[in-house]
């Protein structure tokens, strides 16, 4: 199963709770580009870690991956062992802002309740999803919506055009929590609109009304993301450049699938260093 790369189109931190944890208004789409999930019978439970970014996936506390603490959970909800092999193709960048652990996470319990046969209502399956991370709920639904509150509240948004996307990352991980620790300032107002953009270039022309509030403490923290973002934009046919969540993958959107690829086999051939991959908005 396909753990699609999560986008934010636009990102507004609107409050901040007792807890410390922050509100946000923000609109998640998903990319046909992501990591996959593979599960099958076995005897008690195993996770195996393959693809580009796997060895850096499995130097990591086993007990914290998400794969496995979500396959764990969903045995205990379903009262029955945890009995499958989970092989995880790692292939977007660890800790990157398209949340690739989340929808690991995701995939991970839908491919689980189809091979156990014990699917749970989606409410209940959202929240399971909320104990692992705040952006599983939305990575759970898998379809363009706007996320308010932690995460937790998540509305179908309009239906989106036809958008091919490149993405971007300098190469190494920035922490979410180091970046709403550098943020600093007034909060934002929620941005949500209603009527569902004719194309593309209506698309991008809606989100540059908005914007990413996160990004200028991503920048002091990581300075490689202002050099990302100036690439994409400076790609011919952009139509929009910005940063994807707490960063560091940015994005542009393009209206051809030709520009999208022409841009991409630049920004590889520039940039040796760099993550780029390009793909298709899931709308």
């Amino acid at each position: 199963m396909l753990a699609a790369a999560k986008l934010n189109l636009y990102l507004h931190v609107v409050g901040r709770r007792a807890d410390g944890y922050h509100l946000l208004d923000t609109l998640v789409v998903f990319a046909d580009v992501g990591d996959r999930v593979t599960v099958s019978p076995a005897r008690g439970l195993s996770v195996a870690v393959t693809g580009p970014f796997g060895p850096e996936l499995a130097a990591q506390d086993p007990a914290q991956n998400l794969v496995r603490r979500a396959a764990e959970l969903l045995a205990h909800e379903l009262g029955r062992p945890a009995d499958a092999h989970v092989v995880l193709e790692k292939n977007l960048p660890i800790a990157s802002g398209i949340g690739g652990g989340s929808s690991d996470a995701a995939a991970t319990l839908k491919s689980l309740t189809a091979l156990w046969k014990a699917p749970l209502a989606p409410p209940r399956l959202a929240a399971l999803g909320a104990v692992l991370g705040a952006d599983v709920p939305v990575c759970l639904a898998g379809y363009a919506a706007f996320v308010g509150g932690i995460g937790e509240l998540v509305t179908p948004a309009p239906k989106l055009p036809e958008t091919h996307v490149v993405l971007v990352n300098p190469g190494r991980p920035l922490p979410t929590s180091e970046v709403y620790k550098a943020r600093h300032g007034p909060f934002g107002e929620p941005a949500r609109f209603t009527d569902p953009p004719d194309n593309a270039a209506a698309l991008a022309t809606v989100l540059k009304q908005r914007r990413n509030d996160l990004t200028d403490a991503a920048r002091t923290i990581m300075p490689e993301i202002d050099d990302v973002l100036t690439a994409l934009a400076g790609c011919e046919k952009a139509l929009l450049a910005r940063m994807s969540g707490s960063g560091a993958t940015c994005f542009a959107l393009f209206a051809e699938a030709a520009a999208a690829h022409r841009a991409a086999a630049g920004l590889r051939d520039a940039h040796r260093g760099w993550w780029v991959a390009e793909g298709r908005l899931l709308t």
